[in-house]
Order: C-alpha cells, then sequence, then structure tokens
C-alpha cells in the first residue's frame, strides 16, 4: 500500500479554509476593535498572526489535497489561543477573549478539515 496519498478534491472549495481565511482577518482587525494598541504584544500578536493565517488559508485553499497549510494553521490557532497568557494581556478582556475564540475556532476548523482529508473515500494513491 502506497503511503503517498493526495486528496482529490476542487481548489477553492474548502469551507474550514475560507472561514479560517476570514477569521485571520478579523483577527487582523481586532486590535482596532477592541482598543488594545497601547498594549503592543497584543496588537502585534494579532496583526502578524492575523495577516499569516489569512495567507496560509489561502495556500490551503489553492492546493486542498496538502496536508502542510492545514497543519501550520492547527499550529497557529494554538498560539493565538495561548498568547494572551504568554505575552500577558490575558487581563485585557477585549483582545484577550478574541485572541480565545479566534484560536479555538481556527484550532477546531483545521482539525476538521485535516479529519475530513484522512477519512475521505475520495483519496486516491499516487
Amino acid at each position: 500500500m502506497n503511503s503517498g496519498r493526495t486528496y482529490m478534491a476542487a481548489p477553492w472549495t474548502r469551507w474550514q479554509d475560507w472561514c479560517n481565511l476570514v477569521l485571520g482577518v478579523i483577527l487582523f482587525i481586532a486590535p482596532w476593535f477592541t482598543v488594545s494598541w497601547s498594549h503592543m504584544n497584543s496588537s502585534w500578536d494579532g496583526w502578524i498572526l492575523g495577516v499569516v493565517i489569512v495567507l496560509v488559508s489561502l495556500w490551503a485553499l489553492a492546493t486542498p489535497g496538502t496536508i502542510v497549510p492545514k497543519v501550520i494553521n492547527l499550529i497557529l490557532g494554538i498560539w493565538v489561543f495561548i498568547s494572551p497568557w504568554i505575552l500577558g494581556f490575558a487581563y485585557m478582556a477585549g483582545i484577550a477573549w478574541s485572541a480565545w475564540i479566534i484560536g479555538a475556532l481556527v484550532i477546531i476548523l483545521s482539525a476538521w478539515a485535516l479529519t475530513q482529508m484522512q477519512q475521505s473515500p475520495t483519496r486516491a494513491a499516487v
């Protein structure tokens, strides 16, 4: 049995990747809506990770058979979720809750997409 498998799906169709892209945009604009720019760690965390999540989501949408971008978004989601504690802005309710909610959703959506890829009957040996 060949362990090198690819997922047979059309590009730009996986809804979980579209949701992650939207969550990345929301994370990017969250520092302005939560008025947290006085705490630069939270602002830069949101801006940088928001852009990276959007870029990785675009990569995942363009190459639906590739597992790597989904794993990267899973790791980014974990970082976004724990970043309020690590970077010291857990006391700032607005941006901390934004990070916790967006991080949890990115984790769930990325894990869901990975699970679907592993269980899909449309997988074919290369």
